[in-house]
């Protein structure tokens, strides 16, 4: 059993949770997005409604969001702490260091967009996944499902939020464009012929998804979904 423990407490053991947490919150995000992109359809919310209602009282998917939970404070717990081992390894900085020959900026920088991401989350979670779950929504559509789009145009009306919204995703892309193929080397997934189609999945996966949920924050401040 301590040897177990001491695996996973490893450097190795630290990307191996980072990689298996990370193909998890991928999937997330891929339902996520769909769900979310619903709100294009520009029927004042009843077909996004409908799927947030689906999303909050399907017990399998109430029951996914536990695991989700514990699998996001997971990664955001390794990651700091990968964040954090790898400079306390370098206490000294080189005279000179060229880091871009090695690596994308990017790579370098998974702290500093994991940490722009938390804020964002901190917020999504406490203006929407608070309510939706705990303090309630005031208002029902149509359909009689609450009415989450109604609190995500009042929202949106804040400049300063939508700009979050749009850095976040910007981080998000740069983040998922290392994590996405990461991912898959960390577990082992790696083959001559595959792994050039994983990377390029990768690149669209990680441009298209953050493309969209950036533009949903915009359109709505645009006025161009009510």
């Amino acid at each position: 059993m301590a040897s177990f423990g001491n695996a996973f407490s490893s450097s190795i053991g630290k990307k191996l949770i980072m990689g298996i947490t990370g193909l998890f919150l991928i999937s997330f995000l891929l339902v996520h997005c769909f769900i979310n992109a619903l709100i294009f359809v520009n029927d004042g919310g009843l077909t996004f409604n409908m799927g947030a209602h689906f999303m909050g009282t399907n017990w399998l998917i109430r029951a996914m969001e536990v695991v989700l939970f514990a699998g996001l404070l997971a990664h955001i717990f390794q990651g700091f702490r990968l964040t954090f081992q790898n400079q306390a390894a370098r206490p000294v900085k080189y005279a000179v260091n060229n880091g871009a020959a090695n690596s994308k900026w990017y790579s370098r920088s998974m702290g500093l967009l994991g940490t722009l991401l938390l804020i964002f989350l901190i917020v999504h979670i406490s203006k929407f996944w608070v309510m939706s779950r705990f303090t309630g929504i005031p208002t029902t559509d149509a359909n009689g499902n609450h009415d989450l789009f109604a609190v995500m145009v009042e929202t949106f009306k804040n400049p300063l939020i939508v700009l979050l919204y749009v850095l976040a995703m910007v981080s998000l892309a740069y983040h998922l464009l290392h994590g996405f193929a990461s991912a898959f080397q960390t577990l082992g997934w790696n083959h001559k012929k595959y792994t050039p189609i994983i990377k390029a999945v990768g690149v669209w996966f990680s441009i298209l998804i953050s493309l969209i949920f950036a533009a949903m924050p915009v359109a709505m401040y645009l006025g161009l979904i009510k």
